[in-house]
């Protein structure tokens, strides 16, 4: 197998653990989130509703830096597909594309994540009106 294809497939294996790191952060988001909910129905405690938003906020700055580093390996898978062969190094250094994908901030206000995040964060304000 040639040296092209090895290193593709590393870098292949990196985009999947970060879209698979996006998707469980999502997942552990909505279950923590409605076990807060639980809690402040439970206890007629809004507070708990109140604390949600740190794990949201939290989330969204942990799922936008996994995004972020899923198209930074984007763009380095593209960069080795379209190198010539004698080239491979190995090297899994994105700093060669950083300039070519968009700065962490914008990234957390993708469309994806805001939906998402923003979502979450307007059930919870909508959760303390109902509450209060």
């Amino acid at each position: 197998m040639s040296n092209k294809i090895k290193h593709l497939e590393m870098i292949q294996g990196v985009i999947n653990r970060m879209a698979g790191n996006s998707f469980l952060l999502k997942g552990w988001c909505v279950t923590l989130v409605s076990a807060l909910f639980a809690l402040a129905a439970k206890d007629s405690n809004t507070n708990f509703i109140l604390v949600a938003y740190y794990p949201v906020l939290m989330f969204w700055i942990l799922d936008a830096y996994f995004l972020r580093q899923e198209r930074l390996f984007r763009k380095k898978y593209d960069e080795v597909r379209h190198s010539a062969e004698g080239s491979i190094n190995f090297s899994m250094n994105t700093s060669t594309v950083k300039d070519s994908v968009k700065p962490w901030l914008r990234v957390a206000f993708s469309k994806t994540l805001f939906l998402f995040y923003g979502t979450m964060l307007i059930a919870i304000l909508l959760a303390i009106f109902i509450v209060v």
